[in-house]
């Protein structure tokens, strides 16, 4: 009884390796398991008791696949169905009758893909050529407190969101910034900050490195008594560097700018009186603008964003703004992370009085939804 078990078990045995696909090595082994994908660098055979064993495409001189696989080369050309190695080539074992496919040479493959993978892919290579507008967003959002009690009164708050739609043709990011701090410490309180910064940007790729982009940003600002900044612009950008750990943009532009500084009052040195009102001012103006973007990726958990944006005054000669946005986030886990912000807002033109240079640094959580790229 006990030999037969051990014969059903060693035959049950056979019978798997029988019917899992066979890797052949250029050293001789031969490797069993299900073909998962290849990229043309590297095949993926799932193994039952290894997992899944990535092996070099270049060490590899034949295949034996007993499910159907689909093989893609470089002139696009498909063949679906079970492969088998002569001579070194590749030969697809399509459905009948359809006679099998002519040896291929392992050098003009791109691709292989089990139906499962196949599946897959196709289906997202039909969402990325009908997108709608729902699908690849991804986003987040950054968030810092800070309080003081006791001695002192203060109450400090920062929120930022930012929401991305990409895909390989195009770019849309929505953005908001709100910055709140307040001290009460001694009577009557005192805003110290209110400021709120949103804006919106389309990008569109026309060549692999070459994009056009257009701008809508808003600004307010309580301590500088900026009642709303407008800025509507675009131009053109150069991916420097696209890799996915890395990429690095520029771009330049124009934009027209509408500034809009309420009325307040100063001290006035030689009183009396002993205040005097500066009058409301509104700016028009049209601007250039030139920037850089760079994202780098340093491990799987820590990441750096930053943008510059400077914008040369075209109507007032010699004015100027400039926009500093830094970010550095380390995971806690698949969407938490933790994150520290530097933004600075500088104005060469600041309403009388007032300094021109806004500055924050900030640290605290940050909640992440989506596939950050595809």
């Amino acid at each position: 009884m006990r030999r037969t078990c051990l014969s059903v078990c060693v035959l049950l045995s056979l019978g798997a390796v029988i019917r899992a696909d066979q890797v052949t090595l250029k050293n001789g082994d031969r490797l069993s398991g299900k073909i998962v994908s290849a990229d043309g660098k590297t095949l993926v055979l799932k193994s039952e008791f290894a997992g899944d064993v990535t092996i070099q495409w270049d060490a590899i001189i034949g295949i034996e696949s007993t499910q159907k696989v689909t093989l893609t080369l470089k002139d696009g050309t498909r063949f679906t169905g079970k492969v088998t190695t002569q001579d070194g080539k590749f030969v697809v074992e399509g459905e009948r009758p359809a006679p099998p496919s002519a040896p291929t040479p392992k050098d003009v493959i791109v691709t292989v893909r089990n139906d499962e993978e196949q599946q897959r892919y196709d289906m997202e290579t039909g969402r990325m050529a009908h997108p709608k507008f729902y699908y690849f967003w991804s986003g987040l959002i950054d968030t810092g407190l800070a309080l003081t009690r006791g001695n002192s009164e203060t109450v400090s708050y920062n929120v930022a969101m930012k929401a991305v739609r990409e895909t390989p043709r195009d770019k849309l990011t929505v953005y908001g910034t709100y910055i709140f701090a307040n001290n009460s410490s001694v009577p009557p309180s005192v805003t110290t900050a209110n400021s709120l910064d949103t804006g919106i940007r389309g990008d569109w790729n026309f060549s692999p490195r070459r994009f056009v982009f257009a701008l809508a940003d808003f600004q307010t600002n309580e301590l500088q008594h900026l009642d709303l900044r407008k800025v509507f612009g675009g131009g053109l950008g150069y991916h420097v560097i696209k890799t996915p750990d890395t990429t690095f943009d520029i771009f330049a532009g124009a934009t027209y700018d509408r500034d809009s500084f309420g009325a307040y009052q100063l001290t006035n040195p030689t009183p009396p009186p002993v205040f005097t009102l500066v009058p409301e001012n509104i700016k028009d103006s049209g601007e250039a603008l030139f920037g850089e973007e760079f994202d780098k990726k340093f491990s799987n958990r820590t990441a750096l964003t930053e943008r510059f944006s400077i914008y040369p005054n075209l109507t007032s000669t010699g004015d100027y703004r400039f926009q500093l946005d830094a970010n550095v986030a380390t995971q806690l886990n698949s969407w938490l992370s933790w994150q520290v912000t530097l933004s600075d807002r500088y104005i060469s033109y600041p309403p009388i009085g007032l300094k021109a240079d806004d500055l924050v640094l900030s640290t605290g959580l940050r909640v992440s939804w989506g596939k950050a790229k595809l």
